[in-house]
């Protein structure tokens, strides 16, 4: 069963781990008794809890000394509560959550070199993890104690969905203001980039390069799993909620499985949503106790409240579309946002 493994959770990260894996000498299996390690990678915790802790789930049902690696966001919680109660029935957990580089490469999520890998466990089990984990990622970076890992890739999502979000503002800006006759020549056709991620974003904006194997699903996956990091500290982080209401946003109009930078439709015309397949009358539904809102872009639809504060998409619970229940659980899910 050496260099075997089975895998659980997104099909398309499946695809790429079994393609890549091979070019080290590990072969995906389908029996989990042929199988010297357990692969995971989903986009919602839930749905990773499930896999390991159900009835039947990988920690009841793997031989003992099986590596459990998982490649997925969750929380340092989390991969503290897998690794006891794994360690108790003999198997070997091994927390390795993946990081795009590049989110707008159509290919991001299938080829090593856009892909790093934070690595967290015992010294004896990343170290037999690691021929695998180096298959799919050009950077293999270990983090330390069990948690460091998806700490490490929490605080990267949380840089990253910001410049995704202040490069999409920043180009509806320049356009706007384009918009108008009398100030078209004082705007420039796009903003000057401030950093290489925001030059990367502006880019995939203006080509409207809105499809990829990265997509929004998973970069809300991973600021989900961020967000409850920080509400398991205590921490509140304004500005990470509020990038979390417009991914919500792009998702509930239909474009959860399109790449990141197509978050710049919300600050468009209705016609080019429509044209990308977005449905802005499923946001008038979803956001039905916000009587006054518009369609057709954020542009229009500011009248959403009285009040211009990020809150009016939920209260101060945060109880916009989420994921999350009252207990804090993150579960995903709102009609084409899937599990996995």
């Amino acid at each position: 069963m050496e260099n075997t493994f089975v895998f659980y959770g997104n099909s398309t990260v499946g695809g790429a781990v079994e393609r890549l894996a091979a070019n080290a000498g590990w072969q995906r299996v389908d029996q989990l008794e042929d199988a010297g390690a357990v692969v995971t990678y989903c986009t919602n915790q839930q749905a990773l809890e499930d896999a390991y802790f159900d009835e039947g789930g990988f920690v009841q049902s793997a031989h003992p000394k099986t590596l459990l690696i998982d490649l997925s966001p969750s929380t340092p919680g989390f991969s503290r509560e897998l690794s006891a109660v794994a360690l108790v029935s003999d198997l070997r957990p091994v927390e390795a959550p993946l990081a795009v580089i590049d989110p707008t490469w159509e290919d991001a999520f299938s080829r090593p070199e856009n892909l790093l890998c934070f690595a967290a466990g015992e010294e004896d089990d990343v170290a037999d993890a690691r021929s695998f984990l180096e298959a799919l990622a050009h950077e293999v970076i270990e983090e330390g104690p069990l948690g460091s890992a998806q700490l490490a890739r929490a605080a990267r999502t949380i840089q990253q969905v910001s410049a995704l979000v202040s490069s999409a503002e920043a180009q509806a800006l320049c356009h706007a203001v384009r918009r108008s006759a009398s100030a078209a020549a004082l705007a420039p056709d796009a903003p000057h980039p401030i950093s290489d991620v925001s030059q990367r974003y502006l880019e995939a904006i203006l080509q409207q390069r809105f499809a990829g194997t990265y997509t929004l699903e998973m970069m809300m996956g991973e600021l989900a799993a961020a967000l409850m990091a920080a509400d398991d500290s205590e921490l509140i982080l304004p500005q990470a909620e509020a990038c979390m209401h417009l991914l919500e946003l792009l998702a509930v109009i239909g474009g959860s499985d399109k790449a990141p930078a197509a978050l710049s439709l919300v600050y468009g015309e209705e016609k080019d949503c429509a044209e990308q397949g977005l449905d802005w009358t499923r946001a008038e539904h979803f956001y039905s106790d916000q009587p006054e809102a518009g369609h057709g872009g954020l542009r229009e639809q500011r009248d959403f409240g009285d009040d211009d504060s990020y809150d009016e998409y939920g209260d101060d619970d945060y109880d916009g579309y989420t994921g999350y229940d009252n207990d804090g659980v993150y579960h995903g899910g709102f009609g084409s946002y899937s599990p996995n």
